[in-house]
């Protein structure tokens, strides 16, 4: 449940931050009538991603096809993560910068260029959450991604109300930890399920050495609370240094 739900909060909110630049630029440079645009490419998005959440869901159990989108699931999540980390800060500029090449061009073409852009940004937050989902094994993960949603609503309007109360910083910093974790214990399950697959050398010993770590095995199943533990250890650390470093910043 606790992995759903940081899975959904975390990439919920990353979707509604790029969102509100999109919409915050086009009013600014009174583009009001490009929009519709927007709100057309969060609806194809969240449809594609639905979807996608949706066929795989429903596909048979199949060790080699599990070992196969773990490993998507951790190429792709990963990928975004470390460009998050590195891109964040100019995260407002560059969105502004591509928006300002596409509402350059004619009407239509405009139309066009911020719909598809859109559809790019908020699909790619969804396809993520899709893949992570589907790799959560946890008979109440369908609870935690409901929490998850409806925490991101309230984060986004605490936002919209009052932002400066939000370190993003440290709260991309946070959720980004607990990814990292969740995607080695991804790729240590896809490596279980290709062991049982029988497509590695030696595929029983593979098997029988990852089978503690997998999703209920002995230690698998204790990997929620651990991450918790680090998450709220990094946390509280780097509050306790923010605290130190603005008590040494007075006079």
């Amino acid at each position: 449940m606790f992995q759903a739900f940081v899975i959904v909060l975390r990439e919920g909110f990353e979707a509604f931050l790029i969102v509100s630049v999109i919409v915050a630029y086009l009013q600014r440079v009174g583009q009001r009538a490009l929009l519709p645009a927007v709100a057309w490419g969060i609806g194809v998005a969240v449809a594609v991603s639905a979807a996608l959440g949706v066929g795989l869901s429903q596909r048979g159990y199949d060790p080699l096809w599990e070992g196969i989108l773990g490993l998507i699931a951790v190429a792709f999540v990963s990928t975004l993560v470390v460009q998050m980390w590195r891109h964040a800060r100019y995260l407002k500029q560059e969105t502004e910068t591509r928006l300002g090449t596409l509402t350059a061009r004619p009407s239509r073409w405009a139309l066009v260029g911020v719909f598809l852009f859109t559809v790019v940004m908020v699909a790619r937050e969804g396809i993520e959450t899709a893949l992570m989902l589907t790799q959560v094994r946890d008979p109440a993960f369908l609870l935690g991604a409901g929490v998850g949603l409806l925490s991101t609503v309230a984060l986004a309007v605490l936002w919209v109300r009052c932002s400066h109360l939000i370190n993003l910083k440290l709260f991309f910093q946070v959720t980004s930890i607990f990814l990292l974790l969740f995607l080695a214990q991804i790729a240590i399950y896809a490596f279980h399920e290709f062991s049982e697959a029988g497509v590695l050398p030696q595929s029983e010993a593979w098997h029988a050495t990852t089978e503690p770590w997998s999703p209920d095995g002995r230690y698998g199943k204790w990997f929620s609370l651990a991450t918790v533990i680090v998450c709220m250890g990094w946390l509280l650390w780097a509050e306790a240094r923010q605290f130190l470093h603005a008590r040494r910043q007075k006079p």
